[in-house]
């Protein structure tokens, strides 16, 4: 275990800064992240059901195993650190500015997905319909229409025409309203972490533990309801990866914002298991802040992607 080394001046007093000792995690972590990665990605260069894509399924799953792994090694490492009093008001303010770094970088992974889209929608579709400037008459096949989303083409052959897009009341004649439901899960799960934190720092550990669970149970409900409708599009709408350029955007941003939401229920269940064991004081709590910020900010993602991909 290191121990605190140089002192730092904070508002006139020394104070020691705690320098952790070398580890392992990071490149641990990245060595997870890479399989992940690459394993999802070869799947979905190759959905056939081969050897190849068994591998590439196997990687993926390993992948996330060790960074879990890692993530679980890596919290509990921290929070025996915070118990002991090693880090100072100093390293403190260091992650709260790293938290503001990765939830900026997350901004801009999506807003490179949302930027797509929109050219997408804006740009290339109405370009190959020989609109604007830059478009040119029968570009790829004669008689495409510009208009979104691309569900249907006069030639079949170059991607699988799924029978109707993705709407925000769901689809069939049931319609589920599985996009709404979602919705309102997402946005009651910010109300309710926001309860959480108000409860801790009024010192309510009853109403703090109650209402973090409640979030959490939000956050698995949200991702049986996505499953549920991947499940449906596959099956009744013929909505795939497939299915050209509307297929691919839709299940990509969608799919990546499942990913961050298990993520962030992941972070919460943590806080929620913390809690339940009498951590976090009104006055010290940054792990729970952490979390609860990164779950508002994945709320906020999912509202834009209701408007842009279900309603418009």
């Amino acid at each position: 275990m290191a121990t605190p080394t140089k002192p730092s001046n904070v508002n006139g007093v020394d104070q020691p800064y705690y320098v952790p000792d070398q580890s392992k995690f990071p490149a641990l972590a990245s060595l997870g992240m890479g399989l992940m990665v690459f394993g999802l990605g070869s799947m979905l260069n190759d959905m056939k059901a081969d050897v190849s894509s068994t591998v590439s399924s196997m990687m993926a799953v390993l992948g996330f195993a060790v960074l879990g792994t890692v993530l679980f090694n890596w919290f509990a490492t921290q929070i025996r650190e915070n118990h002991e009093g090693l880090p100072g008001p100093q390293l403190k303010r260091s992650y709260v500015l790293g938290m503001y770094w990765f939830i900026f970088s997350e901004v801009m992974f999506f807003a490179a997905f949302f930027g797509s889209l929109y050219y997408v929608r804006n740009f290339s579709v109405p370009w190959l319909a020989g609109e604007g400037d830059k478009g040119v008459s029968n570009m790829l096949w004669e008689g495409f229409q510009g208009s979104w989303p691309v569900i249907s083409n006069p030639n079949p052959t170059l991607f699988t025409n799924p029978n109707e897009s993705m709407a925000w009341r769901g689809f069939g004649e049931a319609l589920h309203y599985l996009p709404l439901w979602n919705t309102i899960l997402l946005l009651s799960s910010s109300v309710t972490v926001h309860i959480a934190h108000t409860a801790l720092k009024s010192g309510n550990r009853k109403q703090l533990i109650g209402w973090l669970g409640a979030t959490v149970l939000l956050g698995i409900v949200f991702l049986f309801l996505q499953v549920e409708e991947y499940a449906e599009a596959y099956s009744e709408l013929g909505l795939t990866l497939n299915s050209g350029i509307y297929g691919s955007t839709f299940f990509l941003l969608t799919g990546f914002h499942g990913f961050h939401v298990t993520l962030g229920a992941f972070m919460l269940g943590v806080m929620w298991f913390r809690a339940l064991r009498g951590h976090f004081k009104p006055e010290d709590h940054f792990g729970f802040e952490a979390a609860s910020w990164y779950w508002h900010f994945v709320d906020v993602v999912w509202v834009g992607l209701f408007c842009f991909v279900y309603l418009l």
